[in-house]
Formats: C-alpha cells, structure tokens, sequence
C-alpha cells in the first residue's frame, strides 16, 4: 500500500476513535477493516497484563508474539508461562533470534556491553520484523506518561520505514489507569514490580528504580538510549523528521 494511503488510513482511525476507551480501541481495531490483520506484541513485562487480559476477553485468538531474547529475567519466563495460561491465550507465538545469528554476531553473550542498539536489533528487531511480514500491524502498551519519544503519542500511527500500522489502546492512560484496571481484574503483577522494576526488559540492561525516578529510568541506565529495539529501524531510532 503506497506510504500516503497508510497515512491517511492512520489520520482517519486516530480521529474515528480519538474519544474512545482504551478497551473500545482495541476491541474496534481488532475488527475494523482499516486497522487490518493485527497481532498484540507482549513483552510479557510490568504492565503488559493490561492489553494481554484486553485481549482475552475481546478476541482470544488474537496471535500475541512475545520475544524470547534469551537474556530476559527467569522471573519473566514464568510470568509469561503463568499469564498465557492462566488467560487461556491461544495462539502465543515465541521468538528466538537464529542460534546462527547468535554465534556470528553474539558469540560471548556480551555484545549488550559495547553496542545495545546492535544487540536490540540483532536478538529483538530482525526476529519480530520477520514475524510481521503476514501482518498489517501490531498493537503495543507504549504510553504517553513514559516520557522521551512517547509524549506524543497517538493511538494509531504509521510504524516508520514499513507499510504497517501501530495501535497504542493505552497512549492515553496514567499510571493509575494501569493499577486500578489491574486490581479491578484481579491480574497477577510481574514478581519484580515489589523489588522497584516498574519497566522490565532484558536482565543486563534492566536495574531498579528509585522513588521519584521516570518509570523508564531503569532501562539502559547512564546511557542516551531510551527505546527499546522493537521501536527500532533498522537498529536505529527513528526520531521526527528522520527516515530510514
């Protein structure tokens, strides 16, 4: 589909369900014929039950990609085995990069130390952009209120340098959307939200978070990066203006 069709696409869902809820967004995208084939792209973290228990209830098949970059936190390996069951998710799809890869690009496991950007590429972007050739888009639970390259935030946008879609249900929710809506379901929370991981991603870039400290503030602790590799190009951040 030519880019500017997507564009309009995008422009006409944000201002279909601008004042819609959360639920009512993703309930609406996962049938509406604009929004496509769609698939909800987990990371299985300190939030992630919201959209997984949306999901649930909406549109049980939904296919729901959770990547395994086999540097996650054991923690969130039996969350995520605990949650899809317990949610009776029915078609969770689980990504490896190639053991191929690994080796030639990470043969020491080591390579988050020097290049983050190329280690979130290599064990989290290239496996999930091949998982999402057959789709027309991908629901995620980024939000506003986690600052950086996320103040802006729409429901719909345009995933840049593809011709997919991003369906953000929660880019207008607060932090006490996510507990109340939590606690109101009776959802199970991620063990390391009590030990001050409000954000949690793969265990060597991941550290706890002080009171008072951006939600994010843990992730890639004292370096400029503030994305994960998902939201990536490439292996690089698209910022405003930018193209890949």
């Amino acid at each position: 589909m030519p880019q500017n069709d997507l564009t309009e696409r995008v422009r006409a869902l944000n201002e279909r369900y601008r004042h819609h809820s959360a639920t009512s967004v993703m309930h609406q995208a996962l049938k509406d014929p604009y929004a496509g084939k769609l698939a909800l792209v987990s990371s299985f973290g300190a939030e992630s039950v919201v959209l997984l228990h949306m999901v649930s209830v909406l549109k049980r098949d939904t296919p729901v990609i959770f990547i395994d970059t086999e540097l996650l936190f054991t923690e969130t390996l039996v969350y995520q085995q605990d949650v899809a069951e317990r949610l009776g998710l029915t078609d969770l799809r689980i990504l490896h990069a190639s053991q191929n890869s690994l080796w030639m690009q990470d043969p020491k496991n080591d390579l988050h130390k020097s290049d983050p950007d190329a280690c979130c590429n290599l064990r989290k972007t290239l496996p999930l952009q091949a998982a999402l050739h057959s789709f027309d888009g991908w629901i995620t639970g980024r939000k506003r209120y986690q600052g950086n390259t996320r103040t802006a935030l729409e429901l719909f946008e345009v995933e840049e340098g593809t011709h997919r879609i991003k369906v953000n249900p929660l880019a207008h929710w607060a932090p006490e959307d996510v507990r109340t809506y939590i606690e109101e379901n009776n959802l199970p929370r991620h063990p390391l939200v009590a030990k001050g991981y409000p954000s949690i991603g793969c265990m060597p870039c991941t550290s706890p978070v002080m009171p008072g400290e951006n939600p994010r503030a843990g992730r890639w602790r004292d370096t400029d990066k503030t994305e994960c590799g998902i939201h990536f190009v490439n292996g690089k951040m698209i910022r405003k203006g930018e193209h890949a």
